[in-house]
């Protein structure tokens, strides 16, 4: 019989909730714990994903649950939580991936609307979450929080600005909510990817690259070059990240934000002059 890792002991029988987890980095990181042992509840608006997603999940013999949660709904996050414990009777995990991005464009060109999508869905969602499982945690004196953050929470990039302050706020909530739960032996800590061939990030390259007047293969081979490891990074990349910071092997570690980006620290190339109308 194959010997089981550290990390597979460590999530054996815990109870997770992974926000956003129907696709992209969500989607890998619930596979990742359920696969180190974990029941996985796959939280995220999109509920017809969520439930193809589990499908093809359970094929693989992993403990997976679909469920419908809008992050931004905070009598709904309430009652979500409320939920997972009336049925589980505890709650061990909690990752916040859900999160939206933003339409690519100068501060001066940002609108009302934009700007208050983005915050809501990104850092007030985040927020809403960690709030309602920081109850329960409290509760039980255990658990583990661990929030997506962003390198641009860390050094932002150009036409980003609501995206930027928003990851640079879930940075601030995790430390600030790390320092509040210790004495409850809860831990939260927050992973910073870099560039992940996602549908999130083909969705921003191509606006990027409208901008920037070049090719998608363009865009791809200029920021692949500026990784000092020389490739974008993958789903599993964060994922198993995120599961060593929910394991028993990080019992000592909280309050950090875990940047995994090849060795970038962000992407700060002021933007061009844009021609007057």
């Amino acid at each position: 019989m194959k010997k089981k890792t550290t990390a597979q002991q460590g999530l054996q029988g815990q109870i997770a909730v992974v926000t956003g987890g129907a696709q992209g980095l969500g989607l890998a990181i619930v596979e990742q714990l359920a696969g180190d042992g974990a029941t996985v509840a796959m939280a995220d608006v999109q509920l017809e994903k969520a439930k193809l997603s589990t499908a093809r999940l359970r094929k693989k013999g992993l403990n997976v649950k679909p469920a419908h949660l809008d992050i931004s709904d905070s009598v709904g996050v309430r009652a979500y939580f409320d939920q997972v414990v009336n049925e589980f009777g505890r709650l061990d995990i909690l990752v916040n991936n859900a999160g939206v991005g933003q339409a690519i464009a100068p501060i001066t060109d940002l609108s009302d609307a934009e700007w208050d999508r983005v915050l809501r869905n990104t850092l007030t969602g985040t927020f809403n979450c960690c709030r309602a499982a920081a109850k329960v945690m409290e509760r039980q004196e255990s658990g583990c929080i661990v929030n997506l953050a962003s390198i641009n929470g860390q050094n932002p990039a150009a036409m980003a600005g609501a995206y930027n302050v928003a990851k640079a706020g879930v940075i601030s909530l995790t430390k600030t909510l790390a320092l509040e739960l210790a004495a409850y032996g809860v831990r939260v800590n927050a992973v910073s990817p870099g560039p992940v061939y996602t549908q999130f990030n083909k969705t921003v390259m191509a606006q990027r690259c409208q901008r920037l007047n070049i090719s998608e293969d363009e865009m791809i081979e200029r920021i692949r070059k500026s990784i000092p490891l020389g490739r974008w990074g993958k789903p599993t990349d964060i994922a198993s990240t995120v599961a060593f910071l929910c394991s028993s092997s990080a019992a000592w570690i909280t309050g950090e934000i875990l940047r995994v980006s090849g060795g970038l620290e962000g992407v700060s190339a002021a933007s061009p002059k844009r021609s007057k109308s």
